[in-house]
């Protein structure tokens, strides 16, 4: 009892530094960058990695800080909490909560990846209808292929096969996802690359107006001289 009190606490000291660290006018310039100025302070992500770092891991404190609805709470939440004590109850639930590029995203890179539910949730939320669920699914991909270093190449083919076949998907959050996901996977070595590049031809094939712009915009990055450098260092 003493502990959950001192979590209580010590969330309701957070919020408050959370309040009075709000900035109005930043409000304003995320809503031209699409995200929500409902329960949204205009806290920078480097004062809140700066207060995640005083903070420490702590999975309750970040499940109260989450039940905040804060904008930034949510996103200082995935900063703090522990991967391990994180279950899949609480990710379909957090992913139902999405409701903004950059609270997915940020929950996808600081926490959801490192999970032992990561893989199969990036499979199974794919096909789900949600616009910031799919786009939970890609982003999770796109950090998978960025950081674990360890993963083998086969799981980043099953990831292709999906970018490919959730191609049609034309709702701005989801493509630009799909695209991140199919460079990232296309920047890990010279296979991949290849593959993705392959499935970035086979993508532009379609008819959609999504698939196009997907297709070009890895294209882009996949063939720049940049990564061919990186690729050829690695080999």
């Amino acid at each position: 009892m003493k502990k959950e009190k001192s979590t209580n606490q010590k969330a309701r000291e957070i919020i408050k530094e959370l309040k009075e660290l709000a900035d109005p006018e930043a409000v304003e310039g995320m809503a031209r960058y699409g995200i929500r100025s409902e329960n949204t302070l205009g806290i920078p992500i480097p004062m809140l990695r700066k207060m995640a770092k005083e903070t420490g891991n702590d999975h309750e404190l970040a499940l109260l800080l989450w039940n905040s609805r804060i904008h930034e709470a949510r996103i200082l939440a995935s900063m703090i909490d522990e991967p391990e004590k994180v279950t899949e109850e609480q990710m379909e639930a957090w992913v139902l909560d999405f409701d903004s590029w950059d609270v997915c995203d940020q929950v996808c890179m600081n926490l959801f990846w490192q999970t032992p539910f990561a893989y199969r949730k990036c499979i199974e939320w794919s096909e789900r209808s949600e616009e910031f669920v799919k786009r939970a699914a890609f982003a999770t991909m796109a950090r998978i292929a960025w950081i674990d270093k360890k993963r083998d190449d086969d799981d980043f083919v099953k990831f292709l096969e999906i970018i490919k076949k959730e191609a049609n998907d034309n709702r701005n959050f989801v493509e630009k996802s799909l695209s991140w996901a199919l460079r990232q996977i296309g920047k890990r070595n010279m296979k991949l690359n290849r593959l993705a590049k392959k499935t970035a031809r086979e993508i532009l094939q379609m008819k959609q107006p999504s698939a196009k712009w997907i297709a070009l915009d890895a294209m882009k990055e996949l063939e720049s001289e940049r990564v061919k450098r990186k690729l050829n260092e690695k080999r």
